[in-house]
């Protein structure tokens, strides 16, 4: 086994110029995550420097046996915490061989929105707050709990330390610094309410980067709990009854919101998303009416609401963005295994592109 970890850790800087890029993609269900791996000359700076691939869309539920290749595009490089060096991460599209993009390809459209001239020009920035739960292997058990039982009442494990409160933190602390060796711009961890649940933070990042952040983050957290023999889930509710689920928070704001008088822009971005609220709803997450209960911190999935400092509604603004006048708000209702380009450019689109008249 330690020549394995030698192996693994080999530095190829001094050997080759050549380097690996990992590509990744999102496949069929919409939350697994592929990648596999090439090698190329030399160091890459930027995407459009970056072959375009090929994988077989019939294994991950996008194309047909008969025609099953499906395009990868390069649209985003990330120094790969793994192999380092000036080893890459790539996070990618996917397309027909024709250049179109397929069905389950989310960030065409996004970036569609994120484009438009009105958008561009408010300079959307996103902080996304992602919960998620760790499971013992087999089981399916939430780590820390005993197999087939139930650990305390929730209330001492929030932010909490202790053998007796805190599971999974090597995980955790592993992730966060190897984000941050990648170069996303994940702003913080915490241990969520319900025990074996954790939450990490990307942004504040502008557009559609936060979509390729948030989705190059998780995969991450993938590889780390495969490597620690840990399942990862985002099911936005993991275990049934009086325990919280597992959102993916979005915090939103617009340079018009920022500025003096954003309050104002703030209300009526709030109006709109209540107008839309089935929409956005639809497009939230699966799963996510086991969460939106009207309990354990959330608003009914079928009431929408708005409050400052109330993580009970739908929206909740910030006690110091009343106060000044101007900042951010924060919608509560995506779940955990929502897909970020979704929810960033639906968010964008209804807010700033969306007339009411």
């Amino acid at each position: 086994m330690s020549l394995i970890t030698d192996l693994i850790n080999l530095d190829l800087s001094d050997h080759t110029d050549k380097i690996i890029a990992e590509y990744i993609w999102i496949g069929g269900s919409g939350m697994d995550i592929r990648s596999k791996a090439r090698t190329l000359s030399g160091p890459v700076v930027y995407p459009h420097e970056l072959p375009k691939w090929n994988y077989d869309g019939s294994s991950t539920g996008q194309a047909p046996g008969e025609d099953s290749e499906v395009i990868l595009y390069p649209q985003a490089i990330f120094k790969d915490p793994f192999r380092r060096g000036e080893n890459i991460l790539v996070m990618c599209d996917c397309y027909t061989p024709a250049g179109e993009p397929i069905p389950t390809n989310k960030r065409y459209k996004a970036a569609q929105v994120f484009g438009h001239p009105d958008v561009v020009a408010e300079e959307p920035w996103y902080g996304i707050e992602q919960e998620y739960t760790l499971l013992q292997t087999n089981v399916k058990w939430p780590l820390g709990w005993p197999v087939g039982g139930f650990p305390g009442p929730q209330g001492p494990y929030y932010c909490s330390v202790g053998a007796d409160k805190s599971f999974g933190r090597d995980i955790v602390d592993s992730h966060y610094k190897a984000c941050l060796f990648a170069g996303i711009n994940i702003s913080g961890i915490n241990g969520e309410v319900m025990p074996g649940q954790w939450e990490f933070q990307v942004g504040p990042v502008v557009g559609i980067s936060a979509g390729d952040q948030l989705w190059v983050a998780r995969y991450i957290l993938e590889r780390i709990t495969e490597i620690a023999g840990v399942v990862l889930s985002f099911d936005p509710k993991p275990i049934q009854g009086d325990w919280n689920g597992a959102g993916a928070h979005t915090n939103y704001s617009t340079k018009s919101m920022r500025e003096d008088g954003g309050y104002d822009i703030i209300k009526k971005a709030i109006e709109k998303l209540r107008l839309r609220h089935k929409e956005h709803i639809s497009s939230y997450g699966e799963g996510n009416e086991r969460r939106l209960t009207g309990r354990h911190e959330t608003a009914d999935i079928h009431t929408f609401s708005w409050g400052v400092a109330n993580r009970g509604a739908s929206i909740r603004v910030g006690r110091e963005t009343e106060q000044n006048g101007k900042g951010y708000f924060e919608d509560r209702r995506p779940a955990s295994n929502m897909d970020p380009y979704v929810v960033t450019s639906m968010i964008a689109e209804t807010t700033i592109l969306w007339k009411t008249t």
